[in-house]
Formats: C-alpha cells, structure tokens, sequence
C-alpha cells in the first residue's frame, strides 16, 4: 500500500484563521486528526482534516460535509460534540470537542477485560446515546471500543459514517469495522435490514470485547483480504465467542440476544438500556470507572 499524504503540520502551524495545530493524533484512509488550539473558542480541539489528496474530491467533501450535518444535529450528554466546519479552502476540516482519557481499547489492552463495575455503567450510557440517535432517526453504524471514550459519563466518538435510517436502509457494500458489525453490514445490506438493531449488535460486540478482552468472533489475520465473505466475517456462520464464567447469567443472555444474527431479533437500545438500569442500581455506589480510566489517560 502507497504511504498517505500528510499535512505534515508542526506545532503553531495554522489550519484556519484562529486555529492552529499542535500535535498529530491519528487518521484513516481520507482523514488526518490534529490537537489544535481554537482561538475563538479558547480551547483545545480535535481538527479532523481531508487529506492532501482528498481536498479536491467531491465525494470527500460530501461525506464530510455530511459528517457536519449529523454533528450539528445531534445534542447529547454521551455523544461527541462537533464546533465548526470548513469545507472550502486548502484545508477542509471539522472542529470537533476535545475529550480527556483514553479509548475503550486501550484500556481493554492496557488493563484486561473490564469488572462489572465499569461494564455495566458503560452500557448502559451507549445504550441510551443509542436509543437518542434511534430518535433522531439516525444510525451511527461503528459503535466499537476505538470509538468510546472512557470518563464519566463514557463517551461515543466519529460519526463519519453515521447516516440517516432512510439512507442506511439503501446503503450498500460492507460498511465499518469487520469486527463490529452485524451481518446485514457484512452482506451489504441485501435486505435493506442496516437500521437501529445494527447499532445494538456493535454495542453488544463491543461489550463482549470489553468483559472477555477478546473480540466475539476471532479470524486469521489474513481473512480480512479473503474474497469469501464467511471467512472474512465469521459471525455470518460462527456462534460469538463463550462468555467469562463471571458474567452473571441475566448479563450472558441480554449480551448474547444483542448478537442475534437476525436484527428483528435483537432488543431495541431502550429495551437493552431497560434491562441495564436495574443490574446497574445493584452495583455499589463507588465505581471504579474514572479512577481506572485516568490511569491510562
């Protein structure tokens, strides 16, 4: 594979009036993510950028474009919040809220699988952003432990591919994060099936990751390249990985029905978040979840 093009931005560089970068965090296939300082706004940010290479790319522009859109739509306590927009100029970007500790996977690698103490909170905060996004109408379609940082509350990051019910219901091809996703995402949504139940089956992969340390559905490295889709996606055909003797057994059934392989079949978020509240109320009042989370941030 080519090396991507970078903005090879040093600190202090600007991006846009007011707003200059300070380190390089990350990226993906058309994106670059900087720590930026926003004058305006007096604070530290998350600059998502268009690549080198993307800036002149009408599709680029239009998914984030519409990435914006979705941002500016959606208001809620566990859900990113996203600032500005620049989708003309040579540095397209998004300006997007700062969060503070780490992501669910790097605790989960850093520290093993999670206690009940956290698990259970952490669900139960997804599982309402879930049923809010549902409400709205819209579909994240890439809950995973990459994108939920860990705080209080937890919170849920990159609506890049969020959409519309109306438009996820017509989305075609494999779309996310192989393993996250449910089999009407794998198939490339034949049926029509991608909707709100997908959302519930990246929660509840992402679940089973974080109580057992492990993904749900483990593959060989080399089927992400392989032309056959039960090879690269063994939940089309596989039982979910066996859960840890110490999930207690109303847990084990309420993660196991969120990876129904049928979305009909799945609770909606709301349901899960219903059945969630009562084995939360249980825990003791002290959790553990921001002392462990600042351990790694």
């Amino acid at each position: 594979m080519s090396e991507r093009a970078r903005w090879e931005l040093e600190p202090g560089d600007a991006i846009a009036d007011g707003r200059s970068a300070l380190k390089r965090l990350g990226g993906g296939n058309r994106y670059e993510v900087y720590l930026a300082w926003d004058e305006h706004l007096f604070s530290l940010v998350v600059a998502k950028l268009l690549r080198p290479d993307h800036v002149d790319d009408s599709r680029a522009l239009r998914e984030l474009s519409e990435e914006a859109e979705i941002l500016d739509a959606l208001a809620h306590p566990v859900i990113v919040r996203g600032f500005d927009a620049v989708l003309e100029g040579p540095m397209p970007h998004l300006v997007i809220e700062h969060l503070e500790g780490p992501s669910l996977r790097r605790l989960i690698r850093r520290g093993g699988a999670l206690g009940l103490q956290q698990l259970l909170p952490l669900a139960l905060h997804v599982a309402g952003a879930l049923e809010y996004i549902s409400h709205e109408e819209m579909v994240h379609l890439d809950v995973k432990p990459d994108n939920i940082i860990m705080g209080v509350p937890p919170r849920l990051i990159d609506l890049s591919i969020a959409r519309s019910l109306e438009r996820a219901a017509t989305t075609s091809g494999p779309i996310g994060t192989d393993a996250y996703m449910p089999p009407e995402q794998c198939e490339g949504n034949s049926q029509g099936l991608i909707g709100t139940a997908s959302d519930v089956w990246g929660l509840g992969a992402t679940l089973h990751h974080a109580v057992s340390g492990q993904v749900p559905f483990p593959r060989e490295k080399a089927a992400r390249d392989s032309d056959d889709p039960e090879v690269r996606f063994p939940q089309l055909v596989d039982l979910p990985r066996p859960l840890p003797d110490t999930v207690p057994a109303e847990l084990r059934e309420l993660m196991l029905s969120t990876l129904e392989k049928n979305p009909a079949e799945r609770p909606t978020p709301g349901e899960l978040a219903g059945r969630l509240e009562p084995l939360v109320a249980e825990l003791p009042r002290k959790l553990a979840l921001s002392r462990r989370a600042a351990r790694f941030g």
